[in-house]
């Protein structure tokens, strides 16, 4: 090869490698993001814009932060502001955790010590120490939905319309299979093996299985909550053969007319009114807010109150219920609900068990 050759092919490779590194590091950071979940990264960027946007406003830098600032920010965001526009509510200290969480992810992600390892992060770990001695709170859980509760919901939507079939069977299968609503909306027609025993559902991905290995969860047939027939009947109706397993639904909606004279009927600030005729099927799966909504939705039709449950109501309902069976085996439970501890499962255990042979019990 010429001389002229070689020194024109050493200029492409030269011109190459800033494309190629590009490429590379773009793919380095994309696996980088991987590395949590959708709904943890989404956080984490709504809870640095909230701090960035309080340094903004007082002229202080939010990276690298000081812990003076830090904990001035976290006491303000416990504190909450009534007399700002919009008022700020007080945040509770869960949300203050993941406030920190952010600001130090942020932090080590450019390179920076995080706040509390800096000179005078004792201060702010005491702040935050201070702050959780002071207001510090039970934990307030949502309702179970239990196999009596479930019942009721169930037994409350009446009807074999797209809506009603949909949401039985996601109850059902939400609550059989101790999912959480995350699980539940990505599974896929594909994740559902049809067995003589009930189903066999495989979980690609969940909280505490990031890497994405996957497990198959065994729904047997049931009695009471039928998870296996209620599911091939939401199939059957929504004609689901392939794709997210629990869609989203469109409303098709028409004119609300007073039957008499044909003419508009209009709410109480003269809005025109609709009826919804029905309900359209459509490609893409359920958010796992739709699912929290089906919840509380469903609860309230069943004459429960919707304020105690939630998307969570369905994973703990199930737990609930394996912990009250006679000698509750926690393993088993964690071959559903897929938990890394046991010790949560044994407190469902222990708070059915508080008065089972209790130790006063002979003398009190």
């Amino acid at each position: 090869m010429s001389g002229s050759a070689l020194q024109a092919r050493s200029q492409h490779e030269k011109a190459l490698v800033p494309c190629l590194l590009e490429e590379e590091v773009a793919r380095a950071r994309m696996y980088v993001e991987a590395a949590r979940s959708s709904a943890t990264r989404r956080a984490y960027a709504a809870d640095w814009k909230t701090f960035a946007l309080w340094c903004a406003a007082r002229g202080l830098s939010a990276l690298p932060a000081s812990p003076a600032s830090v904990a001035v920010f976290i006491s303000s965001m416990k504190d909450g502001d009534p007399a700002a526009s919009p008022p700020r509510l007080p945040k509770k200290i869960s949300t203050l955790s993941r406030y920190l969480a952010a600001i130090n992810d942020r932090h080590r992600e450019a390179g920076y010590l995080t706040p509390g390892d800096q000179d005078g992060g004792y201060q702010l770990r005491r702040t935050f120490a201070g702050i959780r001695n002071t207001h510090g709170a039970r934990p307030r859980q949502k309702a179970a939905a239990d196999g009596d509760q479930l019942g009721r919901m169930l037994a409350g939507i009446a009807g074999d319309d797209v809506r009603s079939v949909r949401d039985r069977a996601l109850l059902a299968i939400g609550m059989a299979a101790a999912l959480r609503r995350s699980e539940l909306v990505a599974l896929t027609f594909t994740d559902v093996q049809i067995v003589p025993e009930g189903l066999r559902l495989f979980i690609a991905r969940s909280k505490t299985d990031q890497a994405g290995l996957g497990v198959w969860i065994a729904v047997p047939e049931g009695k009471r909550i039928r998870p296996k027939a209620l599911l091939l009947e939401w199939l059957r109706v929504g004609r689901v053969t392939d794709g997210p397993l629990f869609r989203k639904l469109a409303q098709i909606r028409v004119a609300d007319r007073d039957p008499a004279s044909q003419e508009r009927v209009r709410t109480a600030d003269g809005k025109p009114a609709w009826c919804r005729v029905e309900d359209r099927v459509q490609p893409a799966a359920m958010s796992p807010q739709g699912v929290a909504l089906v919840v509380k939705a469903r609860a309230h039709a069943a004459g429960l109150d919707p304020a105690l449950f939630s998307g969570h109501s369905l994973r703990s309902g199930f737990l609930t219920e394996a912990a009250r069976q006679p000698g509750a085996n926690v393993f088993k439970m964690r071959e559903v609900s897929r938990h890394k501890s046991l010790d949560i499962l044994s407190a469902y255990v222990r708070n059915h068990d508080a008065f089972r042979d209790h130790a006063g019990q002979q003398f009190l």
